[in-house]
Formats: C-alpha cells, sequence, structure tokens
C-alpha cells in the first residue's frame, strides 16, 4: 500500500510539473570575465556553487554579451534586439539621477512573463531608466524592484542609498564613509524574500547582481579568506569622502585589489549556492530553470587585474572592446530533467537570444521586430537553427563595429574617423585568440561583412553612431 501511495504520489508530482509553467531565475554578474569562474578554466580560486549549477545543466562556450558594456548589454537582454536595434545602446547619463530610459514602446522579458501570469521581479543595477521614468524597473513588466536603478551608483558598494520600487531608501548606517551596509547583501535578501513570497506560483526573477564590477569591496570575513594569497597585491588609490565623485561614480581606494576580488567572486558564488538551496527546499527544482551569464568581458578599472587572473582566458580584449575578450561570457542554463546534466554546447548565441527563447518556452507568440533565436532545440537536445550572423557597435571610444558570420568575425575600431579606421578579419575557428589579421588575404569576405553591418543596423537620434 505504501508502495502503491509513492508511485501514485511521484505520478503526481510529475503531472504537477508537466502542467506548471517554470519557474525562471536569470542572474546576471556584472563585467565577469568568460575564465572568472572555474568551470570556465579559473584556477586561482573555485566557485563550487555555480560549478554545481554548470553540472547540473549545460554550459554554452560561444555564447556572446548584448554590449562590451552595462546598459546596452542589458537592453539588448531585456528587448531581443542586437545594438544596432536595440534603443539603449550606450551607457549614457540622464539629468536626474539614472540613465537614458528605455521608451514605453519597448518590449521586454519582464512584460513577456506579466503577459503570461508570472510574478517578477527584479534585484540588482538596473541602468535603463531614471525613477519614474518609461524605463524604470516597475514600468518595464516589473512587480518589485530591490537596489541601485543608476549605475554610477553602483560603482559604490556602501551606498548613501538603493531604490525599493520607486522610492528611496536611505541607508543610515553608510552616512558619510560609514560603511555599515554592503548593498549586495540586502538585495540578495530581497530575492531570496521574492523566491518565498511567489513560491506557489509562477515567477520569473531577475538577478542583475553588481559583482564583480569595481569598486573592489567586500565585507572583511571574505578579505580575510584571500589575504596575502594573491601576492604581489595590486594597489588603487582612489577618491576620498572629500571627492565629488565620492559614492556618486568614483571608485574607492582598495590596498590589496586581488583579495578583493576573489572574495567578491566568493560571496557571489556563496549567494548562487543560497539560491539553489533555496529552490530545492521549496520542492521547485525540477520546475526551475536557472540561468547564469554575465554582461561584458572584465574590468580593469578601480584595482581590477584581468591579466593577473587570467579572467578572459584565452580571449583578446577586456570589457570595452568589441575582440572576443569584451563579449564572450559564461552561460548557464539549469533544468533538471528537462535539459541534458553536464552538457556543453558550441551554438553560437547571444543575449538578444534570451526574449524568444521564453517566448518558446512559455508558448508565447514570438515578439515581432527582433534579433534573436529561440535556444530552446539547444537546450532540448534537438536540431537548432542557427543564427546568419551576429552583430555589435559600440560608439565610445571613436566607434567601434563587430560582426561575426559563420567562423569569420570582423572587428572595425575608430570608425567616426575613416583615415583612422582599422579593419581586421579574424577566422575564429582557427584563431580563436584573434591574433592574425586576414583582412588583406580576404578581401571579398571583408567586403560582404562591412556591407552587411550596414544593413544590419538602424539609425539612432540619441546613441549616434557615423557608420
Amino acid at each position: 500500500m505504501l508502495l502503491l501511495l509513492s508511485l501514485l504520489s511521484a505520478c503526481n508530482v510529475k503531472k504537477v510539473r508537466e502542467n506548471s509553467k517554470p519557474n525562471v531565475i536569470y542572474i546576471l554578474a556584472d563585467d565577469l570575465g568568460y575564465a572568472d569562474l572555474s568551470c570556465y578554466g579559473q584556477t586561482k580560486f573555485t566557485t563550487p556553487n555555480i560549478d554545481k549549477l554548470a553540472a547540473k545543466g549545460i554550459k554554452f562556450t560561444q555564447h556572446y554579451s548584448g554590449s562590451t558594456v552595462c546598459a546596452p548589454s542589458r537592453s539588448a537582454l531585456m528587448t531581443g534586439q542586437h545594438t544596432g536595434h536595440t534603443y539603449i545602446r550606450g551607457n549614457k547619463g540622464h539629468s536626474n539621477e539614472g540613465q537614458h530610459p528605455l521608451r514605453t514602446e519597448d518590449f521586454t522579458i519582464a512584460e513577456l512573463f506579466k503577459q503570461n501570469g508570472y510574478a517578477t521581479g527584479a534585484f540588482g543595477k538596473w541602468g535603463l531608466g531614471y525613477p519614474n521614468s518609461s524605463g524604470d524597473p516597475i514600468a518595464k513588466g516589473f512587480d518589485e524592484f530591490y537596489g541601485y536603478n543608476c549605475q554610477r551608483n553602483a560603482h559604490s558598494y556602501y551606498p548613501w542609498h538603493l531604490y525599493n520600487n520607486n522610492e528611496k531608501e536611505i541607508l543610515d548606517n553608510n552616512a558619510g564613509d560609514k560603511k555599515g551596509t554592503y548593498a549586495p547583501i540586502p538585495i540578495h535578501e530581497k530575492a531570496m524574500a521574492f523566491i518565498e513570497k511567489h513560491s506557489d506560483e509562477p515567477f520569473f526573477l531577475y538577478y542583475p547582481n553588481v559583482i564583480p564590477h569595481a569598486e573592489l569591496e567586500v565585507p572583511e570575513s571574505y578579505m580575510e579568506k584571500y589575504r596575502g594569497k594573491y601576492l604581489p597585491e595590486k594597489e588603487f588609490k582612489g577618491v576620498t569622502s572629500k571627492n565629488k565623485r565620492f559614492r556618486k561614480g568614483g571608485y574607492a581606494s582598495q590596498e590589496e585589489s586581488h583579495a578583493a576580488f576573489a572574495g567578491m567572486i566568493n560571496l557571489m558564488d556563496e549567494q548562487v549556492g543560497e539560491i539553489m538551496a533555496k529552490i530545492e527546499e521549496l520542492g521547485l527544482t525540477e520546475n526551475t530553470i536557472i540561468m547564469f551569464a554575465s554582461d561584458n568581458g572584465p574590468h580593469a578599472a578601480g584595482g581590477g587585474d584581468p591579466e593577473y587572473f587570467n579572467s578572459n582566458g584565452i580571449y583578446r580584449g577586456i570589457k570595452r572592446d568589441l575582440y572576443e575578450g569584451g563579449i564572450r561570457v559564461p552561460f548557464i542554463v539549469s533544468w533538471p530533467e528537462t535539459i541534458a546534466q553536464g552538457a556543453s554546447s558550441e551554438h553560437m548565441s547571444a543575449f538578444w537570444d534570451v526574449l524568444p527563447t521564453m517566448a518558446d518556452i512559455l508558448g508565447a507568440d514570438q515578439p515581432t521586430n527582433i534579433d534573436g533565436i529561440s535556444f530552446l532545440p539547444t537546450l532540448l537536445g534537438k536540431p537548432q537553427q542557427e543564427h546568419e550572423y551576429l552583430y555589435w557597435e559600440f560608439y565610445e571610444r571613436g566607434g567601434s563595429q563587430a560582426i561575426r558570420k559563420g567562423n569569420w568575425k570582423l572587428v572595425r575600431t575608430k570608425v567616426f574617423k575613416p583615415s583612422q579606421t582599422v579593419t581586421e578579419l579574424f577566422d575564429i575557428e582557427k584563431d580563436p585568440e584573434e591574433t592574425t589579421d586576414l583582412s588583406n588575404e580576404y578581401p571579398q569576405i571583408v567586403s560582404e561583412l562591412e556591407e552587411l553591418a550596414k544593413v544590419t543596423r538602424t539609425d539612432s537620434d540619441i546613441f549616434k553612431f557615423k557608420n
């Protein structure tokens, strides 16, 4: 009898799972390099919880961020459009606190989930619209938001305030130059509370963790673990409380940048582990998709030292480059008993594929005017439609463009000054390090990709790209 009840219970659980909409948790690290995870090759420290997530799911090896800096990368993620089409194409500040906002008509992943009956929450760094604008998280489909609205304020881990939905929450114990509240901790607590609150209904949790973006700061208990282990240390002299940019975009000093960086990754990894444990505790593991990625390549600001940690692995470039090291990022997807465990995929994908993939999973109509392709077939081990090409543009530092079609990748720098423009062509399969420029050997391919780069984009009146 007990055996029969047990079998019936197992069947009912399976039936519920099959008939339920899966919960989705998307965790976005900030400026984490391709090789800053031990499951992607990091050897100076380990990330056991994120490694466990990878072991339970699939690891993508050719996944690309939306851009090489924060705001446009997140815009591509939210809208399913590459930076030749998405509305936010750069880190553009606004006169009020925050960044230039997404428009009302810019359809986001959160709005897709809302249309399909999901509770939605965002916890961490936003950067796509100042409070109460058309682009703030509450206006773009999220029921709840807690964290940094403004990217500049997110340069400090001990900010004077955070935002709870659209209301400013003053952190009194960070007043002046005090260090009472390390912001990633209450942000994480709010994210965990969201999971608890909505455990009996489908939810979408967007968790854009500010770690390990500069500045390099972490509570002392984490510094103690790594102090003296990464010598010679790297000292960074930043702004003081007397500087007008103190906790308003400037980076604080850090005498032990290496230890701080390792400690920050340690804390982030623990937070991922706590999310996994909470999902397990609530009995939601089989019906929860967890995704983990980074918004662009590793930074070298505020004491950051990607060369020391080999943060970009074999790849050339860092944040603000359109070489592989600036845009190729780790991407892990776990969905137990639905996708194979311990799998790896070379499918070429990008941030703008996440929106159509979510629509595919929900059985919803695909949004129009997007550049993405659903990678759900790859998750399920089925034949996958491939991209004809991927495209990026970046309007800082004189303008740069990159386009990848098959194994060919074209990179153009200093685009705004034709007399100084450098055009390079690489065979990514044979030369993933992008060391050998083949543009002189294959001028016809250069011409084809340059023409493709012209027709795949539209002009923006806000983020002007002088193509």
